[in-house]
């Protein structure tokens, strides 16, 4: 979205994050399973409002735990933290249509997130973090400089919503 703004003048090669994510979820579910009626999988979230940042927020205030994420893990392709970088912008908030983000049982981490990995959409696949009983509420971000960081929810629309 960020290309399309024709007022902008962005030339790149940034490509549409839209993806259809059923059959890896089913690949997901597949490797989460604990016998026949629980898995390994607590959550499985879309991004595409308020972007990474405000859906952790939600599930961690939902959820009554904390989320401590790592940023030197999160996947950002450098067009796109260029063109963040030029408006202002904080990639965390930007929608990411054709993602997901998941929480999953301590100890299935490695199969469910090989079944991301052995799917087309899932290639890229990282662990970001994880979760802590307290600060209740709280999503913190260590940061590359060592420091650690508050990640609260957006407070308005970065981008006009397109769907």
């Amino acid at each position: 979205m960020l290309c399309a703004r024709g007022e902008l003048g962005f030339n790149t090669e940034i490509q549409s994050d839209i993806a259809p994510l059923n059959h890896m979820v089913a690949a997901m579910i597949q490797a989460g399973k604990i016998g026949d009626s629980h898995n390994a999988i607590h959550v499985l979230r879309d991004p595409t409002r308020g972007g990474v940042a405000t859906t952790l927020n939600e599930i961690a205030r939902q959820s009554k735990v904390s989320i401590v994420i790592n940023e030197k893990n999160i996947p950002v392709h450098p067009e796109v933290a260029a063109a963040c970088e030029l408006l202002g912008l904080d990639a965390l908030y930007i929608a990411n249509e054709g993602k997901l983000l998941a929480i999953i049982k301590p100890g299935f981490v490695d199969q469910v997130l090989m079944a991301m990995r052995n799917s087309r959409y899932g290639e890229e696949a990282v662990i970001i973090g994880e979760v802590q009983e307290s600060p209740h509420g709280r999503v913190l971000m260590k940061t590359a400089i060592g420091s650690t960081r508050v990640i609260d929810i957006l407070a308005g629309e970065m981008l006009p919503r397109i769907c």
